[in-house]
């Protein structure tokens, strides 16, 4: 795993829906289980011993205590994800410096170019996160002070990542152009290109260890074990299980699992063994510096052309509108009660919307018909691709008003001709911003006056 690889891996999107849905995806993922939220924010206070200046950019300091600060986010969010093979942590934590000095002169760009963000934008991102977590804006406040995070300084670093997003978007984002034959010339190298640069792979695997300087009985008796696995599992015992049981890699607690990869980013030797299997064919025992491998190959893609097909949802809703005559909370309530209703067997869902839905769907029972991805509001798709067929949600605040949600049925369709070249174009727009943001941040760099004073400790 390359260092860039790793840093990028600790991305996550989150949904925020006051920032622009281009710029969603720069937050790395959230610090703690308790509350999510977007990386470099609300850091708990910590005693600040030994702090001292490591960096100075534009004569504005980075501080030892930033860095460590820093490094801990990444830290936890390598073990929550069991990512194997991190560099040293003397190698992560320069990392996270230079992390943390291209953050700086790009805000410090932010700022003289004009780009601001108000209290208000703030307010709305915070309420945004607050119903991330499912909780109102007083209580995740509460929350936050509960955690050990300063309120003042969790609003800091939220501007700072929203000056970050901001500036990005309009320096890069908004300058990036997406032709026809730039999609042309995408399908044709795809549909060409058999080698594997073009290839991923979702593989699960067994690592039996060897002992550095093992006897050669030693190398048997783990050989042995590792035959036993794969016998096992080519009989049909499920893989998971054998993982869980036998593997001394950190991907035991996942069941084994990798997940998707591209095959640049995984061993060559597990490329090779797997790469012309069938999905579901296990391959093994091969041998590493580390042990001996059991693999098994759970599917494979070709590498550039995403998905062609896209998943519908038949759903139906009921609406109820806040106003003078009814208040959120009670709107709540009343959906509450029709909830525990169809539950019950006393209304069906269809005639309580028929008689209560306050939108033009009432007619029809609350149906609102087949729907693919990004049709309705974050916080409505959101409830809804969480319920299996036949659910019906808790109340569910929108924009609109308050929502009992149905999932009625689900399809996996393809993609018209137009959709499937939007989507390419989405793909190649990605890889063009990728680029253009690694230049766009160089070029920021560069022309900011960057001194290290002293190494992190540790």
């Amino acid at each position: 795993m390359t260092d860039r690889f790793l840093l990028s891996s600790l991305a996550l999107a989150v949904a925020l829906s006051a920032l622009p849905a281009s710029a969603q995806t720069a937050f790395p993922t959230p610090r703690t289980p308790s509350l999510s939220l977007p990386a470099g924010t609300g850091s708990a206070s910590s005693n600040r011993t030994a702090d001292f200046i490591v960096a100075l950019v534009n004569s504005e300091p980075i501080t030892n205590h930033d860095v460590r600060q820093r490094l801990r986010q990444v830290e936890q969010n390598i073990a929550q994800r069991n990512i194997a093979n991190a560099p040293p942590r003397a190698e992560l934590a320069r990392q996270v410096l230079e992390q943390l000095i291209n953050e700086r002169a790009q805000i410090q760009f932010a700022t003289e170019s004009g780009v601001r963000v108000s209290e208000s934008d703030i307010d709305q991102t915070e309420q945004n996160i607050a119903a991330q977590n499912q909780l109102g804006r007083e209580e995740f406040r509460r929350r936050l002070v509960s955690e050990g995070i300063e309120l003042n300084r969790f609003r800091a670093e939220l501007r700072q990542q929203m000056l970050l997003q901001r500036v990005r978007e309009r320096e890069v984002d908004s300058r990036l152009r997406v032709s026809d034959a730039d999609v042309d010339d995408y399908l044709r190298e795809q549909q060409n290109g058999n080698d594997i640069m073009s290839l991923e792979l979702n593989l699960s695997h067994v690592l039996v260890s060897v002992p550095e300087n093992a006897s050669e009985a030693q190398v048997a008796e783990r050989q042995a074990r590792a035959q036993r696995v794969a016998d096992r599992a080519r009989a049909g015992e499920d893989f998971a299980t054998l993982a869980r049981e036998f593997s001394d890699a950190p991907e035991r607690v996942n069941g084994g699992q990798f997940g998707w990869r591209q095959a640049t980013r995984l061993p060559d030797l597990f490329v090779n063994s797997t790469r012309a299997l069938a999905p579901g064919a296990i391959a093994g025992p091969v041998r590493s510096l580390a042990g001996f491998h059991v693999l098994k190959l759970n599917d494979k893609r070709g590498g550039g052309l995403p998905d062609m097909t896209v998943t519908q949802t038949r759903v139906s809703h009921i609406l109820l509108r806040p106003g003078p005559q009814l208040t959120q909370q009670a709107a709540q309530a009343r959906l509450n009660e029709f909830r525990q209703r169809i539950a019950s067997g006393q209304a069906s869902f269809e005639a309580l919307a028929r008689e209560n839905s306050q939108d033009g769907s009432a007619a029809g029972g609350g149906a609102l018909g087949w729907a693919s991805p990004g049709m309705f509001v974050p916080e409505f798709e959101q409830a809804m691709n969480g319920l299996q067929p036949g659910q019906v949600s808790e109340p569910v605040v929108s924009r609109f008003g308050v929502h009992l949600i149905r999932v009625d049925e689900r399809r996996t369709v393809p993609l018209d001709e137009r959709e499937r070249r939007e989507r390419v174009r989405g793909v190649v727009r990605e890889q063009k911003l990728e680029e253009a943001l690694a230049l766009w941040a160089r070029d920021v760099r560069a022309r900011a006056y960057v001194e290290i004073r002293e190494e992190p400790q540790l």
